[in-house]
């Protein structure tokens, strides 16, 4: 009777093990739902970056623009200045040309006095 009742309760532990039911408490999985920030979207297509790179974006924006102003007024004085070294350029190259012509001029009024000179 022993070794009938110790079979029953090493059967009935047998049973209890190899079956398929699962216990809730210790591997019981539960289904998950994982929320992303972004969705697939095409690379070439707007709203293609991610919510923290939109954000860095925006934040450097302004001081982009501020280099951007920096860039525009460096060139405005730079193209001031090259203004103004034409304008003096043009200066002397006019003052040298009125300077040649009135050598030539000179040059051509002594010329008849000395040819007069010499028919003479």
């Amino acid at each position: 009777m022993k070794n009938l009742l110790a079979a029953i309760f090493i059967f009935t532990l047998l049973f209890a093990a190899c079956s398929k039911k699962e216990s809730p408490g210790f591997g019981a999985e539960q289904e998950v739902k994982v929320r992303y920030d972004t969705t697939a979207i095409d690379s070439f297509s707007t709203g293609a970056v991610s919510v923290d790179i939109a954000r860095k974006i925006r934040m450097s924006s302004p001081q982009y623009l501020d280099s951007v102003k920096q860039a525009k007024k460096l060139q405005d004085e730079e193209n001031k200045l090259k203004a103004e070294l034409e304008k003096e350029n043009k200066a002397k190259q006019e003052e040298e040309k009125k300077k040649a012509d009135a050598e030539k001029k000179l040059k051509t009024a002594e010329k008849p006095v000395t040819q007069e000179t010499k028919t003479e």
